[in-house]
């Protein structure tokens, strides 16, 4: 199923092509704002997202921008006023991958973003995050925030173990056997210990990577 986040500011418009495309398969999460959408980004990366360029809290080229920096591939489709040539250029400048412009039609809409996503395929699953934390799984980079984090092969796999069970407590032993004795190496408990002690102060000691006493380690999106 395609996941869609559909920034737009007209409470009718976007209604409208919301039921529109989840008619079609698709499940389609509404943002007024482009702060509300930016929370949500942090959170759980969609597989395609549609910018009205026009919000009350912003301009979407700057949302492009912002979104380019962490997450590079996610594809990008810009809502603008016919004609209007500077946001259309503006767009393309700062990372949109396709533009449709205001008034159109659903299957318009329907067929761009699908002619988009054959040509980028799916992303979703690329990129895994919460909080300020964020995996790129192609490239097998960890970023917090804008920065890249070095890491090590056993720091790299404690994270995305995690992120690929966010909100659940994955326990010590769990941990300890898919990173090491899946490998053949036997480890002590203190391993696991100093191997997240150093993930954690690369990382700036994010609040949402949390230590559940006598279990184990739980990443949770920040309220």
């Amino acid at each position: 199923m395609i996941e869609i986040y559909y920034i737009e500011d007209d409470e009718t418009i976007g209604k409208t092509v919301k039921e529109y495309l989840c008619g079609k398969g698709c499940s389609v999460f509404l943002f007024g704002t482009l702060e509300d959408a930016g929370k949500a980004f942090l959170k759980h990366v969609p597989g395609i997202v549609l910018i009205d360029w026009n919000m009350p809290d912003g301009m979407g080229d700057g949302f492009c921008r912002w979104v380019r920096a962490r997450w590079n591939d996610v594809p990008i489709i810009f809502l603008t006023v016919r004609n209007d040539t500077h946001d259309i250029v503006s767009g393309f400048e700062n990372g949109a991958d396709d533009y449709v412009t205001k008034p159109f039609e659903l299957e318009v809409l329907y067929s761009r973003i699908g002619a988009l996503l054959r040509r980028t395929g799916n992303v979703q699953k690329r990129y895994l995050s919460c909080g300020s934390v964020c995996i790129d799984t192609d490239r097998m980079a960890v970023f917090c925030g804008k920065e890249e984090i070095a890491v090590s092969q056993a720091e790299y796999r404690l994270l995305q173990i995690l992120l690929e069970n966010k909100g659940k407590t994955v326990t010590r032993e769990r941990l300890l056997m898919q990173i090491w004795d899946n490998n053949g190496n036997y480890v002590n408990d203190n391993t696991l210990t100093v191997t997240m002690k150093r993930l954690r102060e690369k990382l700036h000691h994010p609040l949402c990577l949390k230590t559940i006493r006598s279990f184990g380690y739980r990443m949770e999106d920040e309220i």
